[in-house]
């Protein structure tokens, strides 16, 4: 689930495309402690596609590394893998650097958001964050500020910065026919004819800058009748927040729509599309899928400046980026857009879907990937 899973998933049917056998394993917490799930049968029999292992998850790391580390030894006198990837730096740089160090095969670690702030700070593990990224072959950054901090980190020159991707076919914006399905999905969600939608994608939390979007929808419901969209799940550590802001703002309380997650990426698209505005406030970020997925659907995107955003967003062209020390002014920003006049905002917007068509395609990844694993061809 969410935006680690999608871009590991997507990396590696591009992987396959590419002509590589590839071996997916992955971590659960649905099976129990040790249990190993191979792959489906019927993928099993496409060498087209991805194998994917999914392993039971000890409650420490110390026993779960260990074992994995045992299960890929077991996988690499099957295969004899030529080079392993690492999504995320820890667990899956780590174990992939460490793997790669002891089997003499070339390893690839992809940061992809706060897996390196988190483990900058206790209570993170400095110490191995900082042995990954200067043992790792190669390692590839989502943005160009994750790249930087790699750098100052480690001193080395060779981080490349490989950005996000979207399906533009899937994630577009609505003909005709579709319209139709929208307006019914409107109504099944309960969104009012004349509302305003405010959208977000993703597990709203703080980091996501859960509290500013709430402060958003109680200034726009000032001015518009309006709703806040938000097109994922509430981690169980802010449920209580949101409880508490419709204690104190029962006018606004039923205004806030949680459609928990969605069982594919059209219906995350569809649901998008009913958005008028989409705002991913965040507090740090890597490059989030979501807010490319948004702008890929045509919608105005107003995002902070955190992280990646920055090279995606540009202010008053395909969206807008309002400083973090300036979030607090969120719903002011949607009311400046909402007042805008129209053909200014049919331009942001199609300004927002001719950059992802330009820079953030499935193609463009491709070819990305194709050239940084060069050395495995």
């Amino acid at each position: 689930m969410g935006g680690l899973a999608a871009s590991a998933g997507r990396i590696s049917a591009s992987l396959c495309d590419l002509g590589f056998a590839v071996d997916v394993v992955v971590w659960s917490r649905q099976l129990p402690a040790g249990e190993v799930l191979p792959p489906d049968p019927e993928l099993a029999r496409r060498p087209d596609r991805p194998q994917i292992y999914r392993i039971g998850r000890y409650r420490q790391w110390d026993a779960t590394l260990p074992h994995t580390l045992n299960f890929l030894e077991g996988l690499h006198r099957q295969h004899s893998y030529d080079g392993v990837w690492g999504h995320y730096l820890f667990p899956g740089g780590f174990v992939a650097a460490w793997f790669a160090e002891l089997h003499q095969c070339l390893s690839f670690v992809s940061v992809r958001g706060n897996d390196l702030d988190r483990d900058l700070f206790p209570p993170g593990d400095f110490a191995r964050l900082q042995w990954t990224l200067e043992r790792a072959h190669h390692v590839t950054a989502v943005s160009a500020d994750l790249a930087h901090k790699v750098k100052c980190l480690t001193r080395r020159e060779d981080v490349r910065v490989l950005p996000n991707a979207v399906d533009t076919e899937r994630f577009a914006p609505p003909n005709d026919a579709v319209r139709v399905d929208l307006s019914n999905l409107r109504a099944a969600l309960g969104i009012l004819s004349n509302e305003v939608v405010l959208g977000f994608a993703g597990e709203l939390r703080e980091k996501k800058g859960q509290s500013f979007l709430l402060q958003a929808l109680t200034v726009v419901r000032q001015h518009y009748p309006a709703c806040l969209l938000v097109i994922g799940d509430v981690r169980s550590s802010q449920e209580a927040d949101l409880s508490l802001y419709r204690m104190h703002q029962p006018n606004n309380a039923d205004r806030v729509i949680v459609t928990g997650h969605l069982p594919d990426a059209t219906a995350v698209a569809r649901h998008l599309q009913l958005c008028d505005v989409y705002l991913q406030p965040s507090l740090w970020e890597g490059m989030p899928n979501a807010l490319l997925e948004a702008m890929a659907c045509g919608r105005c995107c107003i995002a902070s400046d955190a992280g990646g955003i920055t090279d995606v967003l540009k202010h008053g062209k395909n969206g807008f980026v309002l400083p973090r020390s300036h979030l607090p002014q969120l719903g002011e920003a949607v009311l400046e857009w909402l007042m805008l006049d129209r053909a200014i905002q049919q331009q942001v917007q199609q300004s927002a879907r001719e950059y992802v068509l330009r820079c953030h395609t499935l193609e463009r990844e491709r070819s990305h990937l194709h050239d940084l694993l060069t050395p495995l061809l």
